[in-house]
């Protein structure tokens, strides 16, 4: 590299990503990387310390991000000129970019063969680098896309539309709560654009009208952001006025956060409706109370009646002449009466002043109704007791419209939480759609783009590049095409499964040979894990050899990236069954997160992935007669464990066909 070329310095959180960009700089022999880093702290410190001419910066990354750092970076080294590099699209954030000092903006999809060029524009000139938006791609350019490239694109096009079409407000965060996009929605409900959105910290998005929504963000993103998003992966919380605001990290496939994906909605209409219906039920409240007839008549002291009116006759159906004079106890049923309850009544109303409740009445006719009785301790002037005044409602009407009500309520309840059941499940299926369709993006994204530099490397430069530097690209080749394979291999089962189109092809099958296989293949791809195995000699199962090889393949790939060494495999006979048991010593499946553990796109939100291996997994294993489930650690098992049985023979309970 000639002593004149400019000095660079790399920082992405990446380090697949960092070997490509300084391997092809490098080998362009016209820039001389001096430093890389994987933060914005680290961004500073090589700053300070290199003074390179340019840095090249990652926006979204751990700790301080690259909008944060970026005045810092040009406070402690002015000369340097730094291009933001993002897997963001540019939309809005070249603008912030200019605003804070940037001297220009690459985003990742970019043609790595063009990255040298962009960033030399941005030293010898002051204006900001665009990137071409994909319709002024050359068809030069584009017929070089190879095909995985152009349906990656397509499904991005595709969420694009999703996310700006969306009713609900959206935004895409980095990891430090700085907004890099949102959509029509949302800048409608803080009375902003989306564009004046860009670079905004969270901390200062209100709604124009007060802090409604900066309230519920706050209580999300001030201490949840590293606690109940990064650990959980979910947080979701609603303002009691009118906003409800949820929150999910989106991750790589090594589990790391690359931005945090924001959903604002106004609920506003929501809770008006429900106040208007509590109104609604007061009101006929009222209406029931007050249309009752009413029984008012004199007892003497000891209980007979000494007058009567005419909603007494109406509502007992004796005339004064036939009541009057006789004990009130006649108006009670005959076990009542025998109990001396009417006695109580009156000893209670002298005592306290007054008598109330409710219970069943006898008309003349002998017909039962209930009522609502008041019984009053009626003094004359002197103070003596002359009597007691008595209120008898007939309330039967009202009773059978409570019990209708209650019977009503409780239809409506059971109707509503149906209806919240299936509204919760529509949710959580679009929040799953959503975050499948960007996990997925991001899992094709990064072995596609090294998969393509790196083999545009290694066919323009086989010559120059080191045994070292070919080793290790054809390394990264390696392991993205796993990557790849083990995804298409994943979606391309769940949508079988799922069409109820899979082909099984049962067989009698050595237990110890298929695990035999399985680690070796394991073994070959993470040739430092410790996986060990303990199966029962002369087991054998039913099933299709490949299909329980692809189960267990996700089984111990799921443990060796979650769990904690030694991973073991065990196979058992258990009745008719063979039990297959992959463990690890790790913590095991956060409690919350079992539930929906084996359901489709269930990530947990805290480690990335598309969702799909554990459902795989389950519904591969009921495919053949089995099933799949977890344990998870006790004082017996201490190991948390994937446990699959299968059949021990050709009696099995599914069929050739999944469904």
């Amino acid at each position: 590299m000639h002593a004149e070329a400019p000095t660079i310095v790399i920082v992405d959180d990446a380090s697949e990503v960092r070997l490509l960009v300084k391997t092809r700089l490098r080998l362009s022999g016209r820039l001389r990387v001096v430093g890389e880093g994987t933060n914005g702290a680290d961004a500073v410190a090589l700053a300070l310390e290199h003074r390179p001419d340019l840095m090249l910066l990652d926006v979204s990354m751990p700790g301080t991000d690259g909008l944060e750092a970026l005045p810092q970076v040009l406070a402690v080294s002015p000369s340097t000129r730094v291009v933001l590099f993002s897997g963001f699209e540019e939309q809005g954030l070249v603008e912030k970019a200019e605003h804070l000092g940037a001297a220009g903006f690459i985003e990742k999809s970019t043609p790595i063969d063009s990255l040298a060029d962009r960033l030399l524009d941005a030293v010898a000139t002051a204006a900001t680098p665009r990137s071409a938006p994909e319709e002024t791609v050359s068809a030069a350019d584009r017929r070089e896309l190879s095909a995985d490239q152009r349906v990656l694109d397509e499904h991005l096009e595709r969420f694009r539309e999703v996310f700006e079409e969306a009713a609900i407000g959206m935004a895409t965060m980095t990891l430090n709560g700085r907004l890099v996009r949102a959509n029509r929605a949302l800048a409608a409900l803080v009375r902003s654009t989306a564009s004046e959105l860009v670079g905004v910290f969270y901390g200062d998005l209100t709604d124009g009208r007060g802090e409604q929504v900066k309230s519920v963000l706050d209580d999300i993103l001030q201490h949840p952001l590293d606690v109940a998003v990064l650990e959980h992966g979910l947080f979701d919380a609603e303002d009691d006025r009118r906003v409800r605001t949820t929150l999910a990290p989106v991750r790589d496939s090594q589990g790391r956060a690359l931005y945090h994906f924001l959903q604002v909605q106004d609920v506003t209409a929501e809770r008006a409706a429900i106040e208007e219906l509590r109104k609604s039920e007061e009101r006929f409240r009222l209406l029931v109370e007050v249309v009752e007839d009413y029984a008012i008549f004199m007892l003497d002291p000891t209980g007979h009646v000494v007058s009567w009116n005419s909603g007494a006759q109406r509502t007992k159906g004796y005339r004064a002449k036939e009541i009057i004079g006789q004990h009130f106890r006649v108006f009670y049923p005959p076990e009542v009466a025998e109990r001396k309850h009417p006695e109580y009544e009156l000893a209670v109303a002298l005592r306290e002043g007054h008598y109330e409740e409710e219970g069943w009445r006898l008309r003349k006719d002998g017909t039962r109704f209930w009522a609502n009785v008041l019984i009053t301790a009626v003094f004359n002037q002197d103070g003596e007791h002359i009597g007691f005044t008595k209120v008898t409602r007939d309330t039967s009407a009202r009773r059978r419209l409570e019990q209708e009500r209650e019977q009503a309520v409780e239809a409506l309840a059971d109707a509503n939480a149906e209806l919240e059941s299936l509204n919760a499940k529509l949710h959580q299926a679009a929040e799953d759609q959503s975050q499948f369709l960007a996990v997925t993006a991001h899992e094709l994204r990064t072995p596609v783009g090294v998969l393509a530099g790196s083999a545009d490397l290694l066919s323009k430069h086989w010559q120059e590049l080191s045994d070292d530097d070919r080793a290790e690209l054809f390394e990264a080749m390696g392991t993205s095409t796993i990557r790849l394979r083990r995804l298409l291999e994943d979606l391309l089962t769940a949508s079988r499964l799922e069409r109820s189109v899979l082909q099984m092809n049962p067989e009698e099958v050595s237990a110890a040979d298929l695990v035999d296989d399985v680690l070796a293949r394991s073994r070959r791809t993470h040739p430092d894990a410790e996986i060990l195995t303990d199966v029962s000699p002369g087991l054998t199962v039913y099933v299709d050899r490949d299909r329980l090889a692809q189960a267990l393949d996700n089984l111990i790939a799921n443990a060796l990236q979650h769990g904690a060494p030694p991973v073991t495999v065990a196979a058992r006979a258990r009745d008719t069954e063979v039990e297959i048991r992959v463990s690890d010593e790790g913590p095991g499946v956060a409690e919350a997160i079992r539930p929906r553990l084996f359901e489709r796109f269930a990530t947990g939100r805290s480690h990335g992935g598309t969702g799909l291996g554990l459902f795989i997994v389950r519904e591969l294993a009921r495919a053949q007669g089995g099933d799949a489930t977890y344990h998870p650690p006790s004082a017996e098992a201490p190991a948390g464990a994937f446990v699959v049985t299968l059949p021990t023979s050709g009696e099995r309970r599914g069929s050739g066909d999944v469904g």
